[in-house]
């Protein structure tokens, strides 16, 4: 039976009459989750399941609980419709919600003329919004898990075997600065700009409770403001408004405000969970569990991630470094090979593209057509630099005496050269650099807010 045939199977149980299902499309993003639009009866609805290779039932019923309790504490959610394990019905554990109206798309929301009326007032509502959620009961979320999150994501970085001098110079500095706990609350935990439905009215709903969990309320905070969910916009606050803002709307909303100095450690925790969330994402693609375009882009953002750690702490400064696409002259082909080129042919891809698949489109095809066009550029820079790039590094390293980076970054951890630190933010600092030239230029010109 197709699955739309199993919704209208499912729904004619919940409702005790037939229902028609129609108009079922599957929308773009959600790298965890698939997220379905159709309509019941004419009632626009959204389905939101597991891959059905990768059934997470515990997470989706904590999910819905975690809906439920949302509602009853006055927190702007989808009305939730139908949950279950998805077994006999859908296929794989799953949601069923209305369909808010609204937009959660950033760079629109943030530069739409559309939106300008209420994008000044959206940092403070966000602020009242968090301290709503941080006021539900946590005891009536069943199965809510918690503990220490700095040595939960220092356990997921560690399971990759992968050692990164950049994180492990983070991992110092959040381990020596970190504030006592700041409470005990639900927390949504992945409160932020793309996970918000919003309208030139205001907030219509805070989407994708997935990740819920007990701990200190401050996390949330520092999430939104963590710099990759400002989209280029120079305002902290989910690139809306200022620290400032957030917390006022916070505190008018009865949360306890964390200190300046609270938030920057939680925005730079939040900066470490997304570069090792990533590197988790990509994983999936690369173990071959799911392969995915979107899911292997985002192992070339954890660099990005890097960078944002160093400007977190203070060990670099935006800069610019010109693009190679840019001007890029046509180059021959390797010989024995014919013309065109492999980075010639790469950019005849990436024109096919933007000009017939992005332009023409539907939604879905059009955000992996852009995820793919920027992954074809990444491999066009590699081709380009790798070579010159390989052997700075390998001089680096050599120069503090180190066979690779996973020695240097036990290093790092060790102590060992302490003494020679500036030396070691230099290199580093360098690496990244080399590293962000190829997967995103553009990124190093963005200053922290």
């Amino acid at each position: 039976m197709s699955l739309a045939g199993r919704l209208a199977a499912r729904l004619t149980q919940v409702r005790g009459r037939p229902v028609d299902v129609t108009g079922l499309q599957r929308l773009s993003g959600g790298a965890s989750r698939e997220t379905w639009a159709f309509e019941a009866d004419g009632e626009p609805l959204v389905l939101r399941r597991d891959p059905p290779a990768a059934p997470q039932p515990r997470e989706m019923a904590r999910e819905a609980a975690a809906l439920t309790v949302a509602a009853r504490g006055g927190v702007p959610v989808a009305r939730l419709v139908d949950h279950g394990d998805g077994a006999g019905t859908v296929g794989s554990p799953y949601l069923i919600m209305e369909r808010l109206d609204g937009e959660t798309i950033p760079r629109r929301l943030l530069r739409d003329s559309r939106f300008a009326g209420v994008r000044p007032g959206l940092a403070r509502e966000l602020g009242r919004i968090l301290a709503r959620i941080h006021a539900l009961p946590p005891g009536e979320i069943a199965d809510l898990p918690g503990g220490d999150p700095l040595a939960q994501i220092v356990a997921m970085y560690e399971a990759f075997a992968e050692p990164r001098p950049a994180i492990e110079l983070a991992l110092r500095r959040l381990a020596r600065d970190r504030p006592p706990p700041g409470g005990d609350a639900v927390v949504h935990g992945d409160f932020r700009t793309g996970n918000l439905m919003v309208t030139p009215e205001g907030v219509r709903g805070v989407l994708d409770w997935e990740l819920t969990h007990r701990g200190d309320p401050a996390e949330d905070l520092g999430w939104l403001c963590v710099k990759a969910w400002r989209f280029g916009s120079t305002h902290p606050a989910g690139g809306f408004g200022s620290r400032a803002e957030l917390l006022a709307g916070y505190a008018e909303g009865g949360g306890t405000v964390p200190s300046a100095e609270t938030l920057r450690w939680w925005e730079t925790y939040g900066t470490l969970r997304w570069a090792v969330l990533c590197r988790q994402q990509a994983e999936r693609h690369l173990s071959g569990a799911e392969r995915s375009v979107e899911l292997a882009a985002l192992g070339r953002r954890v660099c990005e991630q890097e960078h944002d750690l160093l400007l977190a702490l203070g060990l670099t400064e935006p800069s610019e470094v010109p693009d190679p696409l840019t001007e890029r002259p046509p180059g021959p082909a390797t010989p024995p090979h014919d013309r065109p080129g492999a980075l010639d042919l790469i950019e005849a891809v990436r024109g096919f593209l933007t000009d017939e698949v992005i332009a023409d489109g539907d939604e879905r095809l059009r955000f992996h057509a852009l995820v793919a066009r920027s992954a074809l550029g990444i491999a066009q820079r590699e081709l380009l630099l790798g070579d010159a790039h390989r052997a700075a590094h390998h001089d680096r390293l050599a120069a503090l005496g180190r066979r690779d980076d996973a020695d240097l970054a036990r290093a790092i951890r060790a102590g060992d050269l302490d003494d020679r630190m500036d030396e070691v933010v230099a290199a580093v600092r360098a690496t990244v650099t080399d590293k962000l030239t190829v997967a995103n230029p553009r990124h190093l010109a963005v200053p922290d807010a």
